[in-house]
């Protein structure tokens, strides 16, 4: 059946922020897409940046990047993940956009000269930023999450352009869904409502009432809950949907399709409840919850306080377990820490994890712990992963102690080192500004016959997401060259660096790009896939070693 018009979900959270909207939004998306529906997102963040690009990971998680080069919130990531699908800049707008674009065309005397205010000029711009995603989607579902806490001033216009909206567009083409905290209190035993009323108290008081409300709760609601919710927020109990804690994210989409929360939507949007096919996401959820194997992975770091921080790696090294059977423990390890550690203690340190991954980052902070543990992977056969700055590290670590060249560095770093290994590219030596200036999004990419790279891809050319800044030294490559680096990967364009090998390791390999952006639970990367296999290989041959030994000393 050909859908009329576009159907739009608003996604709106209360109590408290962690709550899971994208998640919840995203799990949504899920659920549709399995039922054959188009369906674009649109995350809106209450932050005045124009981007995410210059926000700190310990305070904002992780910066997603997309194919367009768009330096977007982490939820992206999920939307991309969940759905399977491709976005761009325009899933996710800021504050600081919107304003952009209301002062840009007061500027351009748009507005006649008449007072710009919130309400109608910012509401009307945030509205209009919704129908042309839409359009541009052709999509038959649009799910749009507002970011933040309602009661939050910042998150007013967009809750304001929203209740508007329902009433500018039919209420049959529109639907609120509302994720609300119930918590449990172990010292009376109940799990409380109140938080969730108050939260919905806020919100109908701007004049939004919520359709349904997604309830997060570590223990299941009793039908006197469901029932007092429903009551005092003015929803029907079945719209009233239960949320447990899951084992895994993936899992998320199953709860709620038992809820019923996809075929309320259905109903309540006027879209025919077609039969989902979630075979296949449910046999990646029965993977990732019974595992045959397990491999432990070290995350080499600084943004090491913040759950958030490199959660798409830590989705893509999930994603790898997937294909290879294996539950992926992941630890974050603190490079900073490592720069503490004796010689001795490192090695402990490191010892239990089957990989090392060097995460991304930019500075000087913890980058000696990097190097540390580096070298420990490359001398130890311990399989190794470097991505962006955890590959330029690499080159650094084997100009230092296998080509000799002493006080090799970053120029980032040290701008006076005498072996600028890894340094600024051309384009970027006079650039000012941070936001949005580095080498972003999609970029070709050559791979080498016969290399670990070719044959993880099993092909020759590939295209990968980026966000750096600096590169390989293609003046002095030649001699880590000559001394055994390999390099597996070029962007064929400039003869930039972007794959580096170590033949006859067991497994190395560094990424100038973020392959962890395509991976997907349904399509896992094929470079984490191949990292997480050789994990697996490396805790099998430790088994081996270890059951020899026991065997000889009993002999």
């Amino acid at each position: 059946m050909q859908v009329p018009r576009t159907k739009y979900v608003f996604v709106t959270g209360g109590v408290a922020s962690g709550l899971g909207k994208g998640i919840t939004a995203a799990s949504l998306g899920r659920l549709l897409v399995a039922r054959g529906y188009r369906v674009t997102m649109l995350k809106f963040d209450p932050y005045v940046n124009v981007d995410a690009g210059t926000m700190n990971p310990h305070q904002h998680g992780e910066v997603f990047v997309t194919e367009d080069g768009a330096e977007t919130d982490m939820d992206l990531g999920h939307y991309e993940r969940f759905l399977d699908t491709d976005l761009g800049r325009d899933n996710n707008t800021t504050t600081g956009r919107i304003y952009g674009a209301v002062i840009a065309r007061e500027r351009r005397g748009e507005y006649l000269g008449g007072t710009v205010q919130i309400i109608p000029h910012v509401t009307n711009e945030i509205k209009d930023e919704i129908r042309r995603v839409a359009e541009a989607a052709g999509a038959d579902v649009m799910i749009v999450e507002v970011g933040g806490t309602v009661g939050d001033i910042e998150s007013l216009p967009f809750l304001e352009a929203i209740r508007q909206f329902r009433h500018q567009t039919g209420a049959e083409n529109c639907l609120y869904v509302h994720v609300s905290l119930v918590p449990f209190l172990p010292a009376t035993g109940e799990l409380k409502t109140k938080p969730t009323q108050h939260s919905v108290k806020e919100l109908r008081s701007i004049g939004i009432q919520p359709d349904v409300i997604v309830c997060r709760t570590a223990r299941p609601l009793t039908p006197a809950v469901r029932e007092k919710i429903a009551l005092f927020c003015d929803v029907d109990p079945e719209a009233v949907i239960e949320a447990l804690d899951a084992e895994t994210i993936y899992e998320v989409p199953l709860v709620l399709e038992k809820e019923g929360l996809a075929r309320i939507a259905c109903r309540r949007l006027g879209l025919p409840d077609r039969e989902p096919d979630l075979d296949a996401w449910r046999w990646i959820v029965r993977r990732l919850k019974e595992p045959t194997h397990r491999v432990r992975i070290a995350l080499v770091g600084k943004y090491m306080g913040v759950e958030d921080s490199y959660v798409s790696i830590v989705e893509a090294l999930r994603h790898g377990g997937i294909v290879a059977d294996a539950a992926v423990e992941v630890t974050k390890v603190d490079s900073e820490e490592l720069e503490l550690l004796g010689e001795a203690s490192l090695r402990e340190r490191l010892a239990p994890f089957h990989g090392i991954l060097v995460c991304p980052g930019f500075g000087s902070r913890g980058v000696e712990g990097k190097v540390r543990a580096i070298r420990y992977a490359r001398e130890e056969g311990v399989p190794f992963f470097g991505v962006c700055y955890g590959m330029q590290w690499a080159v650094v670590e084997f100009a230092r102690h296998v080509c000799g060249m002493e006080g090799a560095n970053t120029t980032e770093v040290d701008p006076d080192t005498p072996y600028p290994v890894i340094d600024l590219l051309p384009e970027q030596k006079g650039v000012v500004e941070k936001g949005g200036t580095m080498r972003l999004g999609r970029y070709p990419c050559r791979i080498e016959p016969g290399s670990l790279a070719f044959q993880a891809y099993g092909t020759t050319l590939v295209y990968e997401r980026h966000r750096h800044r600096y590169e390989v030294n293609n003046a002095l490559l030649p001699r880590l060259v000559e001394r055994g680096l390999r390099v597996s990967g070029v962007y064929p364009d400039k003869g930039l660096v972007e794959i580096v090998e170590l033949p006859g390791h067991p497994w190395f390999l560094g990424t100038q790009f973020h392959a962890e952006y395509r991976s997907r639970p349904t399509a896992p990367h094929p470079l984490y896939r191949a990292f997480v296999e050789a994990a697996l290989r490396h805790a099998g041959s430790r088994a081996e070693v270890a059951v020899a030994a026991e065997g000889g000393g009993r002999g």
